[in-house]
C-alpha cells in the first residue's frame, strides 16, 4: 500500500475517530476495578463505539487489513484487553481482573470510514497494589510514547521517532517489543510505514504534513521476546516478564505532530 499525505478535512474525520477512541480508554479507567471481567469492559465498550456512530476496528479482523465475521480465526471482540505479562491481542473473555494487575487495553474505532487507534496500560484498583518496578514500566512506556510523538515533525524521518523510543526505555533497563511496531493509519487501521521502537540501518521516510501516524511502544521488564498463545492471538512475553503497551494516532502538520486520540 502507497504511503498516503491526508488532507486537513481527512484529519477532522480521523479525529472524530479519536475522540471515540479517547472516550472509551476514559471508560474503561473510571470502570475498571478488581473483580470485573474483561468481557464487561470489552461490552462497555463496544456499547459506547456504536453510540457514537462508530464501528470497532478489531471485530472480526483477521490482519492484513482483511475482516471476515464467518473465519473461524477473526478477531471475536471489540477491544484487545492483555494482563500482566500478555502484551497485545489479549481476548476479552470471563477473567474477572485483580488488584495490582496491569491491564493493557488497545481500542480501535471507524467513523466515516475513517481510523481511530489508542491503548493504554492500566494497573487495576490502587496503583500501590503493583510493584514499583510495574509502576515504572507503566510510567516509562507512556513517556517513551510521548517522545516518539515529539519525534514526529516535519523533516524529521521514522528513525527519528524509532531512536526517541529507545533513548527512553533503554537508559532505564526495559526490553522493546521488536515484532510489533507502529503503523501509518487512515481508511485502513493499518497502513504503511511500519513505525519501529527501536533504531534500525533503515531510518525510513522523511515526514510530510498529513502523514497519520500510530505510535505504540510496547516494554517489558524482561526480554523483548514474546510468544502467540493457543488462541492464536494472545502475545505474550516469552519469559513471563511484565509488559506494558501505549498508543496514539497522531498527524503530522506544519506546527507539529497532533495527537487525535484525545478527548
Amino acid at each position: 500500500m502507497a504511503i498516503t499525505l491526508k488532507s486537513k478535512a481527512e484529519i477532522a474525520r480521523m479525529r472524530s475517530a479519536g475522540r471515540i477512541v479517547a472516550e472509551v480508554l476514559a471508560l474503561v479507567e473510571e470502570s475498571l476495578a478488581p473483580g470485573i471481567s474483561t468481557a464487561d469492559l470489552d461490552r462497555l465498550a463496544e456499547r459506547h463505539i456504536r453510540g457514537a456512530g462508530g464501528v470497532p476496528s478489531f471485530l472480526n479482523y483477521l490482519g492484513g487489513r482483511r475482516y471476515d465475521p464467518e473465519h473461524p480465526h477473526a478477531y471475536p471482540a471489540s477491544t484487545c484487553i492483555s494482563i500482566d505479562d500478555e502484551v497485545v491481542h489479549g481476548i476479552p473473555g470471563n477473567r474477572t481482573l485483580a488488584a495490582g494487575q496491569l491491564v493493557s487495553v488497545d481500542v480501535g474505532v471507524i467513523y466515516d470510514g475513517w481510523h481511530g487507534d489508542g491503548a493504554r496500560t492500566f494497573i487495576c484498583g490502587d496503583p500501590e497494589a503493583a510493584s514499583v518496578a510495574a509502576r515504572g514500566l507503566v510510567e516509562t512506556t507512556q513517556l517513551a510514547m510521548m517522545a516518539g510523538i515529539g519525534a514526529a515533525v516535519v523533516g524529521a524521518q521514522i528513525g527519528d521517532i524509532s531512536a526517541a523510543v529507545e533513548d527512553v526505555a533503554v537508559p532505564r533497563g526495559f526490553g522493546i517489543v521488536r515484532q510489533y511496531v507502529g503503523h501509518g493509519i487512515g481508511t485502513s487501521m493499518h497502513e504503511d510505514p511500519q513505525v519501529p521502537n527501536f533504531r534500525s540501518r533503515h531510518r525510513g521516510i522523511t515526514l510530510r504534513a498529513g502523514h497519520c501516524l500510530a505510535i505504540e511502544p510496547m516494554l517489558t521488564l524482561g526480554s523483548e521476546a514474546t510468544q502467540v498463545r493457543d488462541d492464536n492471538w494472545t502475545v505474550a512475553t516469552w519469559d513471563g516478564s511484565l509488559a506494558a503497551h501505549f498508543e496514539h494516532t497522531i498527524a503530522v502538520t506544519a506546527d507539529g505532530p497532533e495527537i487525535l486520540t484525545r478527548a
